[in-house]
């Protein structure tokens, strides 16, 4: 029987124990994580710049989408950064629940999104006569809206699974960050139910949603070959780039919640990637095939460039 005491704050064994490994993660992901805000900031600031861009319901939400890779990496990056140079690694007990909160609830939200910007291309190419007044601003506000809302409930039951959950000593979690599992580990109790609806709660809406997406993708991919070679070239390009995100986004989110939890190298790995990488390849994965988002970055620049030369 462990010892139930008042847990105040956790150690983290974060990525690496080896001194020389996390030097260079140290700098490796510092540079990544500079990458990943400035890539989405640039988005942000293009897009806005923009009124033709804004104008679109595609632009408006890949604003909102890059706005939420930049908060959703904030929220364990800068700590795991700053962890590399610590010999010892903690996280307060209300910090590691408030990081639990945002990264759920960041990740919840670009779940909405994404299933908005489905929902959007389904419209553009399946029914393109009546998408001005289907996709209008009133509809995509509403997605917004049903995005903060949803995220913020699905945060709080997260939280609500740990929050008074009896955790035992030694508290210490091998991960980078705080998370449900690695949570439910330190109880001292028995946590099979609380597992399974974690399974439910993020791992099972996960696959739902990714396999629904995959099939509202199959729908638009079919209905492409009534269009012309020029609008299936680009409405292909358009979606192929919005099945990348999405991959890059479910593939290790049902990795993490829809499985036994572990405590192996390859979990922080993933982890890795889902918090750092994937907000770093989202912008870019958008911005490299997309004409239109080249030809704004341009126009900005050179209006910045114009700006410069007056002063």
């Amino acid at each position: 029987m462990q010892n139930q005491s008042v847990v105040t704050e956790f150690v983290l064994l974060g990525f690496s124990q080896n001194p020389r490994v996390q030097k260079t993660a140290f700098v490796v992901f510092l540079l990544v994580y500079i990458a990943t805000m400035g890539d989405n900031m640039l988005i942000v600031v293009t897009i806005v710049c923009s009124p033709a861009l804004l104008g679109s319901p595609m632009y408006f939400f890949l604003v909102f989408l890059s706005s939420l890779d930049a908060c959703f990496s904030s929220v364990v990056t800068p700590k795991t950064i700053a962890d590399m140079l610590r010999e010892r690694k903690t996280i307060s007990f209300e910090g590691c629940l408030m990081q639990v909160f945002g990264v759920h609830f960041f990740a919840g939200e670009e779940v909405i999104v994404l299933t908005g910007m489905a929902y959007d291309r389904c419209m553009a190419i399946c029914k393109p006569l009546h998408y001005s007044s289907i996709m209008n601003r009133r509809l995509c506000c509403v997605l917004v809206g049903v995005a903060w809302t949803g995220s913020f409930l699905h945060s709080i039951i997260q939280i609500s699974f740990t929050f008074h959950l009896p955790l035992c000593c030694p508290n210490v979690i091998d991960h980078i960050m705080c998370d449900l599992y690695p949570l439910l580990k330190l109880a001292c109790t028995d946590t099979h139910i609380l597992r399974l609806l974690v399974v439910a709660n993020t791992g099972s809406f996960c696959i739902f949603i990714f396999s629904m997406l995959l099939v509202s993708y199959g729908v638009i991919l079919f209905s492409l070959r009534k269009h012309s070679s020029g609008g299936h070239r680009k409405a292909l390009s358009t979606c192929g780039s919005h099945i990348a995100v999405m991959v890059l986004f479910f593939v290790p989110c049902i990795f993490m919640y829809a499985r036994p939890p572990s405590a192996s190298f390859f979990d922080k790995v993933v982890a890795i990637f889902c918090m750092m990488l994937a907000p770093l390849l989202n912008p870019m994965i958008y911005t490299f095939r997309n004409k239109d988002m080249k030809n704004a970055i341009k126009k900005l620049w050179k209006r910045l460039m114009v700006l410069s030369d007056e002063k």
